[in-house]
């Protein structure tokens, strides 16, 4: 009588903890209101190449030249009629320098006159929200007094005059202009939110927090125990629509000596806060352990 020899049970492996995705330190910089024009190098961008687009070119004439109009017959490459076409004449007494060149008109100028019209609508907008701050009921008053005279001009029948006048601002910008205005800006809008606004932070980790507070200025260290921090982010049309969800960030310390930092124009900051919660919770949990 034969018998098989039972195989010997395998030991069990240990089971594969949770992975944590909670980070070991959260760094929250604060950004200067350059944070928020970018909306203007943006819409120069898009300007200049709609001026492109258009094809159209500029030419500079003295001051008295008049214009005419006059049809001209043409012909085709093989000397046949071609019928005619509207040219316009300037009359003008432009009398060369010795030096000058004959040059072409090169200046890229688009027929639209809207567009000028748009970029600096664009810009001022800006300015005023990045120096007038509306937050918590001004935002909200803002936006309902722009309904209120929108229905009230409409129901008084304005709106069409306003159009109309609107349509005789004749603003108009080369591309040049555009791209100089762009570049210049975008090229000082990278350097301050990636170079310059990194000096000033504050590095959460989950026993401590470091402060710099100001560009060349050292580090504080403070302890966790008895911090206290407050987001604010009420400002619609800064926080949410320029700064696509950046707000303020108060932090204060405990003890005998209590301290405050500000952080201004705090990108993502619901994340962030939420980053720093996780990451304190997980500190307490491991204590109670």
């Amino acid at each position: 009588m034969s018998t098989s020899a039972t195989p010997p049970a395998s030991p069990m492996s240990p089971p594969t903890p949770p992975k944590d995705d909670t980070p070991n330190e959260v760094t929250v910089v604060s950004h200067s209101t350059l944070l928020y024009w970018w909306p203007v190098w943006v819409c120069g961008f898009i300007m200049a190449a709609l001026t492109y687009l258009d094809g159209s070119l500029m030419a500079t004439v003295p001051s008295g030249t008049t214009y005419s109009k006059q049809v001209v017959k043409t012909k085709d490459a093989k000397g046949e009629d071609a019928g005619e076409k509207n040219h316009w004449i300037l009359d003008t007494k432009l009398t060369p320098k010795a030096d000058e060149t004959k040059r072409d008109p090169y200046l890229h100028v688009s027929r639209s006159q809207s567009y000028g019209v748009i970029f600096f609508t664009v810009l001022l907008v800006v300015v005023f929200i990045t120096n007038v701050p509306l937050r918590g009921m001004w935002s909200l008053l803002i936006i309902i007094m722009a309904i209120l005279i929108s229905l009230i001009l409409h129901l008084a029948g304005l709106w069409k005059g306003i159009v109309d006048n609107i349509q005789l601002l004749d603003v108009r910008i080369n591309m040049g202009g555009y791209l100089f205005v762009s570049i210049a800006l975008s090229i000082l809008w990278t350097l301050t939110i990636v170079f310059f606004d990194r000096r000033v932070y504050i590095v959460f980790t989950p026993g401590q927090f470091r402060v710099c507070t100001e560009i060349g200025g050292g580090e504080k260290v403070f302890d966790v125990m008895g911090m206290k921090m407050e987001k604010q982010q009420s400002d619609l049309f800064r926080h949410y629509i320029l700064g696509l969800g950046a707000g303020d960030l108060t932090v204060k310390t405990s003890g005998a000596t209590n301290e405050h930092f500000d952080l201004h124009n705090v990108l993502w900051i619901n994340s962030k806060v939420q980053k720093i919660e996780d990451m304190l919770q997980k500190r307490k949990v491991m204590e109670t352990r």
